[in-house]
């Protein structure tokens, strides 16, 4: 992969991603269309993907019942377009984040000298960096977690659905890969899906339990000794 390449990953699949329902035509419709969506959403967080109904919809976003029939003939092009407007947004921030993650990996690369001891403290500051991004989105994108469980349950039965969430972990999982790669890794997306697996179990275990101050040095201690396995082996 290519100095960037995961970013350059997340930006193209959210200039890729496509809809289903019907596209805006007038002037306001597209504001209003998307005064349907953020209410489609608004429900998956709140009571999960099987309260997106046309008439639920409608009165969450106080447009009449015909404005979301109008969009969304089909209930499964509403939770699609919902989730790929998710996706589309996602990819926009991961391919920031990741960008900026793969600078800063390679400077504190470049501080090391390679010892066992850099090492070491090259996996401390990588796990600490990981958990303060797992703090972080359960303190700020805790409803947007919310819906990615509902979605990605609800994708199980739902193909359609299921080819934009594995669009969605492909752009967590190539960013993982690239921190493997860069860190000189012989394997990086084996190494990868172990980590991608390990941050999606702790954020629905987070979820699941709420705040609970001693979960942060948990994820931390288990973090820590992962990637010291990791960079032990290279």
């Amino acid at each position: 992969m290519p100095p960037q390449g995961a970013a350059n990953v997340a930006v193209a699949l959210a200039q890729s991603v496509e809809y289903q329902g019907r596209k805006a035509s007038r002037h306001g419709s597209e504001q209003r269309r998307q005064l349907i969506l953020d209410a489609a959403m608004r429900i998956v967080i709140r009571d999960g993907v099987r309260g997106v109904r046309h008439r639920a919809v409608a009165a969450e976003a106080g447009v009449p019942l015909s404005a979301t029939t109008y969009y969304f003939k089909d209930i499964d092009d509403l939770i699609n377009d919902t989730f790929a407007q998710y996706v589309e947004r996602s990819a926009a921030f991961m391919a920031k984040l990741w960008q900026g993650t793969e600078g800063k990996l390679r400077e504190m690369m470049a501080q090391g000298d390679g010892s066992h001891r850099a090492r070491g403290l090259l996996a401390d500051d990588i796990a600490r960096m990981t958990a303060d991004y797992l703090q972080r989105q359960l303190l700020t994108r805790r409803d947007q977690l919310m819906a990615e469980q509902a979605f990605h349950q609800a994708a199980l039965i739902n193909p359609r659905l299921a080819v934009l969430v594995r669009a969605h972990q492909q752009i967590f999982l190539q960013g993982a890969g690239q921190i493997f790669e860069v860190l000189g890794s012989t394997q990086p997306q084996q190494d990868a899906k172990v980590l991608t697996a390990i941050i999606g179990r702790m954020e629905y275990q987070a979820l699941l339990d709420g705040a609970q101050p001693e979960a942060d040095d948990d994820r931390l201690a288990i973090l820590t000794r992962y990637m010291h396995l990791v960079l032990a082996a290279l």
